[in-house]
């Protein structure tokens, strides 16, 4: 499986790196751990690991065939992608001071939101193509999908909870209003930002 220890070693490095370093998934995360805290935003953080790796088997099963076929169809998931970010990033700005009854009054993006967000998240797509093109051989590749799916889950979830503990740790620090609204809007920020590769950089199915 996967043809050799220094190809599993590999992918496992590129799932770690491509994980942990800054997207929308790990911005939205870092700002639901400053909200809500860590546990309520463990089913977002299960909603990303969970719902990336049924992206990565579903493009490893040919869907990046279908946009390779269809381009238009990547387009317009592109241009849905962009409208649901802005919304997203216009959620965090918009958020209320943290409660005393910790945060009740207000809800954390869903496990089943978290998941969905997968599809229309361009560094989400970055990665799942990357890891079928590069890591899996030929050879029992039905199975390779698979494993490598797991693993990227596997290695995913500790590294985006990385973002959602430093996001608790910073909730007694943005305990003043002031300063929590300026965190929330750098946070929208970012996730704005971040829709540049989303609309300006090619895609590779066209």
């Amino acid at each position: 499986m996967l043809g050799s220890y220094d190809l599993l070693t590999a992918f496992v490095l590129y799932a770690f790196v491509s994980s942990i370093t800054p997207g929308p998934n790990n911005t939205m995360l870092l700002a639901s751990g400053v909200n809500f805290g860590a546990w309520r935003t463990l089913p977002h953080a299960l909603g990303v690991s969970i719902g990336f790796m049924v992206m990565v088997i579903a493009v490893g099963l040919g869907l990046g065939e279908v946009f390779k076929l269809w381009p238009v169809l990547y387009t317009v998931l592109r241009y849905v992608g962009a409208a649901y970010l802005l919304y997203l990033a216009w959620k965090i700005a918009t958020s209320g001071p943290m409660s005393e009854d910790d945060g009740s009054t207000r809800k954390p993006l869903s496990f089943l939101g978290a998941a969905a967000f997968q599809w229309v998240n361009p560094k989400a797509w970055v990665m799942a193509v990357g890891a079928i093109a590069t890591y899996v051989p030929a050879q029992g590749y039905l199975l390779n999908v698979l494993l490598i799916g797991l693993i990227f889950m596997l290695v995913n979830l500790p590294s985006v909870g990385v973002w959602v503990m430093c996001g608790s740790a910073l909730r007694n620090v943005l305990r003043n209003p002031r300063w929590l609204v300026l965190f929330n809007v750098l946070m929208a920020a970012l996730l704005v930002i971040s829709l540049y590769p989303l609309l300006f950089v090619e895609s590779g199915f066209s």
